[in-house]
């Protein structure tokens, strides 16, 4: 972890932890090389904390989707680079955040590695959107749920489902429209305690539950597509700028 104190920025608390620990062998603090380091706290774990130095360290993935073309979506924040499948087509200037990636509905998607397990640990996820239809996926976890979605009327929900509280045993859904051809950015957050959703950084829907239910799965992510793909989950429309944290992110 390189936010050695855990209060989510890499900075100068974070540097003299390091300078405090130099020349021992503390594996909380022997960040280099990956993933267990070397056995001394020295300059290879320096250089990694300076290469990070400012960043929100509970930032884990951001595709931009800014590229201009072939079927690497690069993560600008770590190694979770993903796949373009199918024949969606780069839109460099229809973007809400610069470019974007449209998508057909018939065979277009996005793969990605895995990234993180929901239940484990307080998480938010933001995406815009543009387009779609009733019933589409957004955002999925390979065999295991959707992360986001929309039901039957085109709002927005998620089926990470939860075991205690109100909200247990069930989807969380909103009543926001997300289907009627404008830019939204649609987020979900997890607590630890409360399930929300987002949109256009607006609570559009929430509720309390004790833990997520979800399966130990290792899977990465499709944008775009149902956790098994099937066809009727494939998102027709733009998708731009997939964000990631490891904590609970209230707005962006």
């Amino acid at each position: 972890m390189l936010d050695l104190n855990g209060d989510g920025p890499v900075d100068i608390e974070d540097l003299q932890i390091l300078i405090g620990h130099w020349g021992q062998n503390e594996p909380s603090v022997d960040i280099a090389p990956a993933p267990l380091g070397d056995g001394v706290v020295d300059a290879n774990d320096l250089q990694v904390l300076m290469r990070h130095w400012g960043q929100d360290a509970t930032f884990v993935a951001h595709w931009k989707l800014d590229e201009t073309g072939g079927d690497i979506v690069y993560d600008s924040i770590a190694e979770n680079d993903a796949v373009v499948k199918g024949n969606a087509l780069w839109q460099r200037e229809s973007g809400q955040v610069d470019g974007a990636l449209q998508l057909d509905g018939i065979n277009d998607y996005v793969k990605t590695p895995y990234v993180l397990n929901p239940s484990e640990s307080a998480f938010s996820v933001f995406v815009w959107v543009k387009g779609g239809e009733s019933g589409q996926s957004i955002l999925s976890q390979e065999e295991g749920a959707h992360w986001l979605l929309t039901d039957a009327q085109g709002c927005v929900g998620s089926a990470l489902v939860g075991i205690g509280g109100r909200g247990a045993g069930g989807p969380l859904m909103s009543e926001t429209v997300v289907t009627d051809g404008l830019w939204h950015r649609i987020g979900f957050v997890w607590d630890r305690s409360y399930r929300s959703l987002y949109v256009d950084d607006e609570l559009v829907a929430t509720d309390v539950i004790e833990q997520l239910n979800f399966p130990d799965r290792q899977g990465g992510l499709f944008i775009g597509a149902g956790k098994d793909r099937e066809s009727d989950t494939l998102w027709s429309g733009l998708i731009d700028d997939v964000r990631i944290y490891d904590r609970a992110v209230i707005s962006q």
